[in-house]
């Protein structure tokens, strides 16, 4: 014996029920085509097994089947009602039947009631549409057993479904029960892995007062969602579905569970209005042999006695007289439908938009490039502003701004890094076209100053200044103002290198010969006191040891320094954001100080020296030039250091450039200008009479 409970009747309106044969004595309202050709289905199923002799030999199969009216108390009474032994035994029988298997129920609540009832018997339960992830609980549920797949697996599918069309903004329905809570929360979790968030979910079921449903329909108006998944069956939705199509609620994308997306009152042309293009799973079909003959042959006048065929044929004849409520969309009658593909409007999904578009349904509207999410409190993550990036950051097509490499910077519109300018001190800017100018037209001057020197070598005035030691200077002031030309252009290894210790090197070796120059004014001017016999020892080989040995120690300086930690070129970041300063690094500020404390030193010396011949004859002025050289020199260095330290960028080389033409021309003008005048200008002046001058000749 095997028993089956099928929800025929939609709604219980009896607080107690009396189970009878009969379904028309039981309170109940309307009639479930679905549900009676389920309880077909189920005894077409018992008589092709009894009518087949291998299938069980010896053993017939009987079948009693009652309704539950869809309610879990009456499903559970039912249950009992088949799991006792009968009342009336028939006493022909041999041994009174026993309930083998259950075949229950169509609705989650309903089996779970019915499985909580029968599981500690052990009474074996399979259940043709409770889909509620809950019950594969074996432990709870033992003896239970169904024929379709957990909702888990179509939770899982409905959120891929979602999430395939970009829809992050959705609203959910959920009947209130097992089947409907289970159902939303198993999707509802899937749907946060994906970043889809729910914006409501309204609770409705076919018992509910009207109140309630107009609530639910008021939050749907309210929301603006286009897309709702409603997790219900068919009969606890309908109430609904009659409400959205009265108050004309369209424009929205209907997600369905299996338990109404493929219904018959969904179907109908009146809904077709609103929930047409509802997307949904379906379980699997086949084609079962025979069964339309069987469907086809259901008649009151064959087994008057039979259970629900009454109610059928009324249902069918009114239907033959309308042919509307039971016909759905591919005009097909539902109850004959035995094939087991699918209908033909799977092809084209029809959307529920005019333009047939996929519609969207979000929130707020994806971040354009550039921008960012920035949550909105006390709303879902899915609902944001866009704020633009912060500079030096991007976002192009993630939600967070990034920031660019060292080295890039962002563009205007802040959806691209690009590459940061570079700086530096070119030949072709204004300022290093000037530096160019000066430092080439100092050099020339230089030369013809040297060219002068050389024709006028045996003039008093040249003989009087050292030539030797003359021509040495101009030659370190001819590279003192070649030096800033190495300071211009794309700074390299070779350029950093040479650029510091070049400048080093020639004004070493400038000071030195200005020294040398000094000490011979000096001690000149000595030898005409009686008895000096100092000046008589300060010959030319002297004066060139001088030079040597004060230009080697700053030659050592600088080998050291190359050796050691040598300058290289170096790519500053902290001047500007949009900018990459390109500039020699000192590599060690020690041995870059100490090369200009050196030459500081040098020209502290010839200061003092220069000031002790400050009393020298007029005429013969030269200590006086060279004192107020080393001043200009050592003003222009001194400021040269707080200048440095506190310029940015390339306006430190343009600093350091300054510096070396400023002492340069500061040498040769206050050197070498007063005696180019005597020999260009006042030729008259350029006797030796005239060069010692009337005090000494007194003296002499």
């Amino acid at each position: 014996m095997i028993g089956g409970i099928f929800p025929v009747s939609k709604k219980d309106l009896s607080a107690t029920w009396t189970f009878e044969t009969e379904p028309t004595r039981v309170k109940c309202e309307g009639f479930y085509m679905r549900a009676f050709r389920w309880t077909q289905v189920m005894i077409f199923a018992i008589e092709e097994i009894n009518n087949d002799p291998a299938v069980l030999p010896n053993i017939s199969l009987g079948y009693r089947i009652l309704n539950s009216c869809a309610s879990p108390t009456n499903a559970v009474r039912a249950a009992l009602t088949l799991a006792s032994r009968p009342e009336e035994i028939d006493l022909d029988s041999p041994c009174p039947p026993a309930m083998s298997a259950l075949i229950a129920e169509g609705g989650s609540s309903q089996s779970l009631a019915v499985a909580g009832a029968l599981g500690p018997f052990h009474v074996p339960i399979v259940s043709y549409f409770s889909t509620c992830a809950c019950l594969s609980n074996r432990a709870k549920y033992p003896s239970f057993f169904r024929t379709i797949p957990s909702d888990y697996f179509q939770a899982k599918a409905l959120a891929a479904l979602v999430k395939r069309f970009g829809w992050q903004w959705i609203g959910a329905i959920q009947s209130d029960n097992d089947y409907g809570r289970n159902g939303i929360l198993a999707f509802i979790q899937e749907v946060k892995k994906l970043g889809v968030c729910v914006a409501f979910v309204g609770t409705v079921l076919r018992t509910y007062s009207k109140d309630k449903i107009l609530d639910v329909v008021e939050m749907i108006k309210k929301s603006t969602v286009r897309v709702i998944l409603a997790f219900i069956p068919e009969g606890d939705f309908y109430p609904l579905m009659e409400e959205v199509v009265k108050q004309n609620i369209t424009g929205i994308q209907w997600i369905g569970s299996e338990a109404w997306i493929t219904g018959s009152q969904s179907s109908t042309p009146e809904i077709y209005q609103a929930f047409g293009g509802a997307l949904g799973f379906v379980v699997q079909k086949m084609a079962i042999p025979n069964l339309k003959p069987f469907l086809t042959n259901i008649s009151p006048y064959t087994d008057p006695s039979a259970v629900f065929v009454r109610d059928f044929w009324e249902i069918m004849v009114t239907d033959q007289l309308q042919r509307v409520n039971f016909r759905n969309q591919f005009g097909d009658d539902v109850f004959f439908d035995v094939n087991g593909d699918p209908p033909a409007s799977y092809d084209i999904i029809n959307w529920q938009l005019t333009d047939g578009q996929v519609p969207t349904s979000v929130c707020s509207n994806y971040c354009p490039a550039g921008t960012r999410k920035a949550q909105i409190k006390g709303k879902p993550s899915c609902c944001f502003d866009c704020i633009t990036c912060a500079d030096g950051t991007i976002a192009n097509s993630t939600a967070d701004c990034t920031p660019c490499p060292r080295e890039y910077w962002s563009n205007e519109s802040k959806d691209e890094c690009i590459p940061k300018m570079t700086e530096f001190l070119t030949y072709h800017e204004p300022m290093g076209i000037a530096i160019t100018i000066v430092s080439l037209l100092g050099a020339s001057l230089t030369l013809a100053t040297m060219i002068v020197f050389l024709h006028y070598r045996e003039t008093p005035v040249i003989k009087a200044s050292n030539s030797e030691l003359s021509c040495f200077l101009l030659f370190s002031l001819f590279l003192c103002f070649l030096c800033p030309l190495t300071f211009l252009g794309r700074p390299t290894l070779w350029t950093c290198m040479l650029r510091h210790t070049a400048f080093g090197v020639t004004f070493a070796l400038c000071i030195s010969c200005v020294l040398g120059k000094t000490i011979i004014v000096v001690t000149a001017f000595k030898a005409t006191i009686p008895g000096n016999k100092f000046a008589g020892q300060f010959g030319p080989a002297q004066q060139r040891i001088i030079v040597c040995f004060c230009t080697l120690i700053q030659i050592v300086i600088c080998v050291l320094w190359l050796n050691l930690k040598p300058p290289f070129p170096d790519m500053v970041f902290k001047y500007s954001n949009k900018k990459i300063i390109l500039e020699c690094n000192t590599g060690s500020e020690a041995a870059f100080y100490a090369v200009l404390g050196y030459i500081g030193i040098l020209a502290i010396i010839c200061l003092v020296l220069a000031f002790l011949g400050r009393k020298l004859p007029d005429n013969f002025n030269e200590a006086k030039f060279i004192t107020f050289s080393m001043l200009i020199f050592c003003a222009v260095w001194i400021t040269f250091i707080p200048a440095y330290v506190s310029s940015p960028g390339k306006f430190t080389v343009a600093v350091e450039i300054f510096a070396i033409l400023s002492s340069a021309i500061g040498l040769l003008l206050s050197i070498f200008a007063p005696k180019c005048f005597i020999i260009l200008i006042k030729p008259e002046k350029n006797t030796k009479k005239h060069v010692m001058g009337k005090t000494l000749n007194k003296k002499i």
